[in-house]
């Protein structure tokens, strides 16, 4: 059967009389020879189509916003309960008040999903932001974000490690988080002993599981005899060890830990942390992004610093968090998933002889204890 006409075939086409010759002109539709009820039947198909119209407009527009969101297929690590993590997210720590809102929207549309924070960034209610608008506006389904948060030191007391929880979950604002770390294995404590210990703070962490409030649990800033002990008490072990880890730090006695006891790392801090030395003073001050290796590295790729020490962290077998608030720099920090170093130029960055640990918590050692040492704290010597 042959499809019905279009209601304006029905209609004579006249030319404009204002411009009678002209083949470019708005064509006029004459109603001659119509009557009123072919003319009402008309108009109400002509409202009907408005209608239409009007009605999916909400949807396409809809459509158009979601497609700002990239969805890239960013790998993902299957972590020993089940749940998988993205290989590469965004980092956090040291957004300044009103950057990391907009980095949040502009990882999102580049194709993170992956989003670590923690409640001594103090910036989570702006992270919560970004996260609600796309929740809010179906741009970004909850399934595919991997949100992750950590306890801070003052909050290690049972009964303050749920009240820390549910204030992160309400500052982010999400129903539950994918992943909640212990951030350091310190407490404020003085004296010989950790108080409140890391066991009782573990077996709080584990409630959490239990209740539904967090998907995975995990440390972060831990040594292999800390995650030792707690996985002979452990009911739920450490699915998630988040440390430093880098060519000038590359961690590899810690590594092989966790991958022997299947615990999962992501190394934080992949670009050496060069904005934090005045947190934490270093021996020597070598920046790892003026490396002359690691920018040999870069001219033979065609890449920038960056992305190769974040392609070298996924190499190593982490999952990475770069940190920025540049546009440029989170598009370009997840344009690592599709080539690879070279065998040697992996070696390269492997093997590189000066070692330090950046990031290295010497505020928390005290003469009385529990620290009073980096191989206290860190469970081995202190690197040169």
């Amino acid at each position: 059967m042959a499809a019905p006409q279009p209601w304006w075939n029905k209609y004579e086409v006249q030319a404009d009389p204002q411009n009678p010759q002209s083949s470019s002109t708005v064509k006029l539709f004459s109603v001659a020879g119509r009557n009123d009820a072919d003319l009402a039947v008309d108009a109400a198909a002509v409202a009907a189509a408005e209608q239409r119209e009007l009605a999916a407009r909400p949807e396409a527009t809809a459509a158009a916003q979601r497609a700002l969101y990239a969805r890239v297929q960013v790998p993902s690590f299957t972590l020993r309960d089940g749940h998988t993590i993205p290989a590469v997210g965004l980092g956090t720590w040291k957004a300044a008040p009103g950057e990391v809102r907009a980095a949040v929207h502009t990882a999102l549309q580049a194709g993170y999903r992956h989003i670590d924070c923690a409640s001594v960034y103090q910036n989570e209610e702006e992270v919560g932001d970004a996260v609600h608008h796309v929740l809010s506006a179906g741009l970004v389904p909850r399934s595919e974000l991997y949100i992750c948060g950590k306890v801070w030191n003052n909050d290690h007391a049972p009964a303050r490690v749920r009240q820390a929880c549910l204030k992160s979950i309400q500052a982010l604002r999400c129903e539950y988080l994918d992943l909640y770390l212990i951030h350091w294995p310190v407490t404020g404590s003085v004296g010989p002993e950790l108080r409140p210990s890391v066991r009782e703070t573990w077996q709080a962490m584990e409630g959490l599981v239990r209740e539904g409030l967090v998907r995975s649990i995990g440390v972060s800033n831990f040594g292999a005899r800390k995650l030792q002990d707690i996985l002979g008490y452990a009911e739920i072990p450490p699915a998630v060890c988040q440390v430093e880890v880098h060519p000038y730090h590359r961690n590899d006695a810690l590594i092989a830990f966790c991958r022997a006891a299947s615990i999962h790392v992501t190394a934080f801090s992949p670009l050496g942390s060069p904005d934090s030395a005045s947190i934490f003073p270093r021996k020597k001050p070598l920046v790892l992004m003026e490396d002359e290796t690691v920018r040999a590295v870069a001219k033979r790729t065609g890449k920038n610093v960056g992305q190769v020490l974040i392609r070298w962290a996924l190499q190593h077998g982490t999952s990475v968090i770069p940190k920025s608030t540049s546009p440029a720099r989170i598009r370009g920090n997840l344009d690592v998933l599709d080539w690879e170093l070279s065998a040697a130029d992996y070696a390269a960055l492997s093997t590189l002889p000066f070692q330090q640990r950046m990031v290295n918590g010497a505020m928390w050692l005290n003469p009385k204890g529990p620290y009073t040492s980096m191989e206290e704290l860190w469970d081995e010597p202190e690197l040169d």
